[in-house]
């Protein structure tokens, strides 16, 4: 019973997707239609990326080059500003995800060092938002720009397009924020020196993730990076494997069928395409609110050919709840365990989200 409960609430969206995945065979049983569901080639390169990124991580190198920026940084404004834009900017290579865990966990240690503990929650609320916002600026940032980018072949010009004014005006927001931050001096503080960084493994990684750029733009063929992404890690790091979240990968996998039987089911999918064309941005906003955007993405994906809005809807829709976005959970985690209130982070996040969410909503409506 206990393993139960800790599944539904560590794995809610898991849990979701194959309640809804089985749900959806009582009207489609399975059949030979059901592998051409699956959206192969996203699932290689989310678990391409997926594998790098957990090998960069346990090589230190993000928190080295975080902490060989912090040490020379001397006020909370100064701190603030640094680690939103490392996260903000971060976040377009490495992923929402990724950047949080890096850099929250550093933001605890180096606030609680210099005595600010008290800032905790209005820090991380932004660098939460900062690589929510950043992410959405590369095909790579977050796992619903990968797949959407792969499952409509989008053109890099027309990604681009779409994201820019939104990614350029939240960079602006994002920076306007932390600067509000107080600009007391910080004590000193200095972290033990790291080990020596494993060239040989830094330089492997960085070919992996060379070509998974590769890949997603097309200039790789997706088995290919694959089997090299495989056959690496096998041979250098096998235990990165252990840093990839297949509940993710099996989170896609489960929604792929649930939307592919939603498809055969001609009244919902009609209802379904009426609803969501015309009304890309707008859905996916809401959608993200209910079931996090990369779900969101996959299921409206499935009733609709403007895949620019929806990219839009989807990454607007990070913002808002505390479920909006997966990898802000991320950041609750740290903050409950750095012994901060969780109603008064809940709360601060909330509105600042609101704050970040209305002000793109604004100038959507402009664009338009």
């Amino acid at each position: 019973m206990k393993t139960v409960v800790s599944l539904l609430k560590n794995e809610t969206v898991l849990v979701l997707s194959l309640a809804l995945a089985v749900i959806s065979m009582f009207f489609v049983p399975p059949d030979r239609a059901y592998p051409g569901y699956i959206d192969f080639r996203t699932l290689a390169l989310l678990f391409c990326l997926m594998v790098v990124m957990a090998g960069l991580n346990r090589l230190g190198l993000f928190r080295r080059l975080a902490g060989s920026l912090l040490s020379r940084l001397k006020t909370l404004r100064g701190l603030s500003l640094t680690l939103c834009l490392l996260c903000f900017f971060s976040a377009m290579a490495v992923t929402n995800d990724v950047a949080l865990i890096t850099f929250v966990p550093f933001s605890v240690v180096a606030l609680r060092f210099a005595g600010r503990m008290d800032s905790l929650v209005s820090l991380v609320t932004l660098e939460t938002v900062a690589a929510n916002l950043g992410s959405m600026l590369t095909p790579v940032g977050n796992p619903q720009n990968l797949y959407l980018f792969s499952a409509y072949g989008m053109q890099a010009v027309e990604f681009f397009q779409a994201v820019l004014p939104y990614g350029a005006f939240s960079l602006v927001l994002t920076t306007a924020a932390a600067l509000l931050m107080g600009g007391d001096r910080l004590e000193s503080r200095r972290e033990q020196d790291p080990e020596p960084l494993d060239r040989k493994r830094g330089a492997a990684y960085g070919i992996l993730f060379a070509m998974a750029l590769c890949t997603v733009f097309r200039l790789i063929p997706w088995g290919v990076t694959l089997a090299v992404t495989l056959a690496v890690v096998l041979l250098l790091d096998r235990k990165c494997l252990y840093g990839v979240d297949y509940s993710l990968l099996l989170t896609f996998v489960f929604l792929f069928v649930f939307i592919g039987n939603l498809g055969r089911i001609p009244p919902v999918s009609s209802f379904l395409e009426q609803v969501v064309t015309g009304r890309e941005v707008i859905a996916g906003i809401l959608a993200s609110q209910v079931f996090s955007n990369v779900p969101a993405a996959i299921l409206l994906s499935g009733f609709t050919d403007n895949a620019a809005d929806l990219l839009v809807g989807v990454n607007l829709g990070g913002l808002g709840t505390l479920i909006a976005s997966m990898a802000s959970l991320i950041s609750y985690k740290f903050v409950v365990k750095g012994n901060a209130s969780s109603g008064r982070y809940l709360l601060v996040f909330t509105v600042v989200n609101l704050v970040f969410l209305g002000a793109n909503l604004c100038l959507w409506l402009f664009i338009r």
